[in-house]
This record gives structure tokens, sequence and C-alpha cells, in this order.
């Protein structure tokens, strides 16, 4: 008999990751949280502490919550997460493949290594992960995958040949998938965040669209003057999108665009 559903989700330590662990926890998951250096310095991040948020459930009696190192570009590194939820959890009924990377450059001075390291985490990285879940996640009773697109996977932008390339993959992945799996019960989605305010906007993607006088522009202003509905989306609506296509059961094979109304298609 199986128990409440486990959830594994890749890039968990902050940002989208961290907010899809916590509200999976809220819904009654059992999640295993994975990204790289699981313990350690370097999962004390300014937007959010995965660490913190296992410390409070390290004496939970319902064992709601643990982390794992992850390399999601690394084969063995994909199986032994899944092995180590397996092994803790005894299932697993939800893979959320969020880990995910960035970089944008002219393609004159875009270098390879930066290009095949995009690939290797935001396209890769969902095959490899898929790849070592299937068996399991073809046990549970209501199976699915959720992979972290963008709205960038739908439409081109300028200097971001790499990231956006990468998420034209996933999207085309997610629909390969979606049709593959289906005769064995895994239901494959995608989300397409739009503008969210996590370190990827922050920390890259604003730097980068300096205003003539050589400013970095402030944020909320920016994002209203793209964005319908005037606000910028938050890692919580990605993490609503989430539970909803986990929950969905004749729900596969869709690319669901949270962004405000910023891509319509």
């Amino acid at each position: 008999m199986r128990g409440t559903p486990v959830a594994l989700v890749t890039g968990a330590a902050r940002g989208l990751g961290l907010a899809m662990v916590e509200r999976l926890l809220d819904e009654g998951y059992r999640v295993m949280a994975a990204d790289l250096a699981a313990s350690g310095e370097h999962w004390n991040y300014e937007l959010g502490d995965i660490g913190a948020l296992a410390a409070r459930h390290a004496d939970d009696d319902e064992d709601q919550l643990r982390t794992c190192a992850l390399d999601v570009t690394n084969a063995a590194s994909c199986q032994a997460a899944v092995a180590a939820t397996i092994n803790h959890f005894g299932q697993l009924d939800l893979l959320v493949n969020n880990a995910g990377v960035v970089d944008s450059g002219p393609i004159e001075t875009f270098s390879e290594a930066a290009w095949d390291r995009i690939f290797a985490v935001n396209t890769k990285g969902i095959f490899l992960m898929t790849q070592a879940a299937v068996e399991a996640l073809a046990q549970a009773d209501n199976a699915s995958v959720v992979n972290t697109a963008s709205i960038a996977g739908k439409k081109g932008v300028r200097h971001m040949a790499a990231y956006c390339g990468s998420k034209f993959a996933a999207i085309g992945v997610t629909q390969s998938l979606a049709q593959e799996l289906a005769p064995r019960g895994i239901r494959v989605n995608a989300i397409c965040p739009g503008i969210v305010g996590t370190a990827m906007w922050l920390e890259h993607l604003m730097p980068k669209a300096q205003s003539a006088s050589n400013e970095v522009p402030e944020f909320s202003s920016y994002v209203s003057q793209l964005i319908p509905m005037g606000e910028p989306q938050t890692a919580e609506d990605m993490a609503d999108a989430v539970v909803y296509l986990a929950r969905a059961k004749n729900v596969t094979g869709i690319a669901l665009t949270v962004a405000g109304g910023m891509e319509m298609n």
C-alpha cells in the first residue's frame, strides 16, 4: 500500500525550488529537496535557505522533508538522488525538474563552455533525471513530471540564444515524453515562468538590462512596463502551478505559462 505522495525537487536550495518545496510540504507531500552541495555553506543563500527549512523539519514525526546532493548533469548523481528518495520514503510520485542556470551575451563573444553548461543543466538534466525516475514513477497512482521551462522557451530574446534554445528544447522534451510515458500512467508537463524576482533576474538579467545612463533599472518599474498585469510573478505563483499540474489527472504535454499576460499563445 502506497503512503502519502512523495516529490523529488531539483534545484531546491533557493528561489523557485525552495518555494515549490515549501508549498508541497504545505499540501501534505513528503519531499526530497535536491541541489548541489546539499549540506554546508553553499546552501546558505540570501534569497532562501533550504537548510533552515530542513532543520525545522528535522524532528518532525511525519518525516516530511529530507535533502540530498545532486548534480543533474551527472547520470550517476541523478540515479543516486532517486535511490535516496526511494530508500527513505519508499516511493516517488512527483518529479520536479527545476534546476536551471542562465547566461547571456552576444553570439560573437559567448563562450562554448557557457553554451554547453546551459544545455547540460537546463535540458540534459531533464533527460537524466527523468530517465533515472521512470521506473519508480511508473509504480505511482498519479505519477507526474513537471519541468521548469520559461517564456524564453516560447519566444526568442536577443543575446540569449543559449538560454532560449535550452528552454525551447525543454518544452520539446516535455511534449515528447508526455507522448512516450502516457501509456505507463506518467504525465509530463512544464511551467513557463515570466519575470520572477529571484537571483536569476536580480543578479544576472537585470544588470544586463542597463539604461543609457549605465544604471540598472529598478525592478518593479522595469517589469511593470513589460507585463500587462503590471507586476512580477512570484516563486509562490510557480509553486501553485506545480501543485496544479501534479494533481491534474487528465493534463499532460502542456507548457503552462505563468507570466501575467506577458506571453500569450
